[in-house]
């Protein structure tokens, strides 16, 4: 009769979380998440209001992340559900991802680690062109990464010898103690997450299960890649140290400065220079690209500055579709240092028809200045 009476007078599990009876499963997770971090005693040391208002966040989402406890529940109430934590177990509900919620409760990410670890990931930069990066290619690397023993076969133990379980943990590679109300598993200490422990040890790995070899990868760059990206080469890191898969290799990419180009995004611009009788009558200039050369007609009048615009002269975008980027030209007038009496001659002859043109406009220019000063 009084556990009938002590159901019928629990709040609606919904009501507890504050979520709606449709919300989604993520809805429920983010309002069992900030009750949990809001409650939890840690953060309310001798406050029995908390741990009580703590229980029942608990007891309301372990029923309702349960699909069939949940259905159940919608149908007949707290009748027909019943929550492990009636009996005093207050083990952390395992709904995936909890580990944030306890890096906020204990200051840091906490580790689930299990037996099967994956092995160590691996980094190796690589310095490449901006033709190679724009083009794309295949090269080989040379690693060095820890690979399984063939003498022990990966185990660390000497030939006739197994590992045995860790007796702290018994072979689980978690120790589970109390924080609080909650039940929180580490990693063993003694095994350091292996779950076993080796007494006698392989002499050639030293009861690594792994030694350092030296591999030659061909690996294939993607054209568009920048500095900053990162391939991922699945399995190819450190061998597992126990019997779990080995980790990745991550290549990451660095692009040398180049000489005439400088790339933004997937477009990339050069500096051309062009001479004064090209700017001032228009030519056809060669200009070169990541492809080679090509032709650009600059127009008459040209200036320093100008910016022309080879289409699909660019580099290929990582997202975009195998669209290309343009190049962009921006031209540079040269004046010479050294003229020729023949240059000179005719650069003074059209120096003296330039003055004749643009007497009037200098008249003007000149009168203007006039009256500004005299104003001051």
């Amino acid at each position: 009769m009084f556990a009938k009476e002590n159901k019928l007078s629990k709040r609606n599990y919904y009501e507890v979380l504050g979520v709606g009876r449709k919300s989604t499963g993520q809805e429920l997770r983010s309002a069992y998440r900030k009750l949990a971090l809001q409650y939890h005693p840690d953060r309310n040391p001798d406050d029995h209001a908390a741990e009580e208002r703590f229980k029942e966040v608990n007891e309301a989402y372990s029923v309702l992340s349960n699909p069939e406890s949940r259905l159940r529940y919608d149908r007949f109430g707290h009748a027909r559900v019943g929550p492990s934590v009636a009996s005093g177990d207050w083990s952390v509900p395992d709904f995936g991802g909890f580990e944030d919620i306890l890096g906020d409760l204990f200051g840091g990410r906490s580790s689930f680690h299990s037996v099967r670890q994956r092995g160590a990931n691996l980094h190796y930069d690589l310095e490449i062109t901006l033709e190679q990066a724009a083009a794309g290619f295949k090269t080989q690397i040379t690693i060095h990464r820890l690979e399984s023993c063939g003498t022990c076969s990966g185990s660390g133990a000497a030939p006739g010898a197994s590992p045995v379980a860790c007796n702290l943990c018994g072979g689980t590679g978690q120790v589970r103690f109390q924080q609080g109300v909650f039940s929180v598993s580490r990693t063993c200490q003694q095994c350091r997450g292996a779950g076993r422990m080796i007494s006698n040890h392989c002499k050639i790995c030293r009861g690594q299960g792994g030694i350092e070899k030296e591999r030659q990868l061909e690996i294939k760059i993607p054209a568009g890649v920048d500095t900053g990206t990162r391939l991922r080469l699945t399995g190819e890191g450190n061998a597992s140290a126990s019997v779990g898969a080995a980790g990745d290799l991550y290549v990451v990419i660095h692009v040398k400065e180049h000489e005439l180009f400088q790339r933004q995004g997937s477009n990339v611009y050069i500096n051309v220079p062009i001479t004064f009788t090209q700017a001032a009558l228009g030519s056809e200039i060669k200009v070169p690209t990541l492809d080679g050369e090509d032709t650009l007609t600059v127009p008459a009048g040209s200036q320093t500055g100008s910016i022309f615009r080879l289409k699909d002269k660019g580099i290929v975008s990582l997202q975009g579709h195998d669209r290309r980027g343009d190049q962009f030209v921006v031209t540079t007038i040269v004046t010479p240092s050294r003229l020729t009496r023949e240059q000179r001659q005719l650069l003074e002859e059209f120096a003296i028809i330039e003055d004749n043109l643009n007497q009037g406009t200098t008249r003007q220019f000149v009168g203007k200045v006039k009256i500004s000063s005299a104003k001051k």
